[in-house]
This record gives C-alpha cells, sequence and structure tokens, in this order.
C-alpha cells in the first residue's frame, strides 16, 4: 500500500507543470477560436504556458 501511494506522489510531482500551465493553455485554445486575430491574441498566453514548461 505505501508503494502506490509513493507512486502515486511522484506521478502528481511530475506532473505538476502540466497542471500550472493548463489555465495559460485554456485560454490560448479559447483564443485562437476568433477568427483572424486569435493566433496574435494568443501569443501571450501561449508564451506563458511555455515559460511553466
Amino acid at each position: 500500500m505505501k508503494s502506490l501511494l509513493f507512486a502515486f506522489v511522484c506521478a502528481t510531482a511530475l506532473n505538476g507543470c502540466g497542471v500550472v500551465a493548463a489555465p495559460c493553455r485554456i485560454a490560448s485554445a479559447g483564443l485562437k477560436i476568433v477568427p483572424v486575430v486569435g493566433d496574435i491574441a494568443a501569443a501571450p498566453t501561449d508564451a506563458c504556458a511555455a515559460v511553466i514548461d
């Protein structure tokens, strides 16, 4: 049982960056839906996610 808990804690610690970058990625995906200016508007949020990763 302890080894399963230890494996879960290790997996959670390794996936922390993805969890922290999720709001940036979600905002970026929402902005990219906007025609014409979506990619330009999403550039700062893409940069945010890249820095966190």
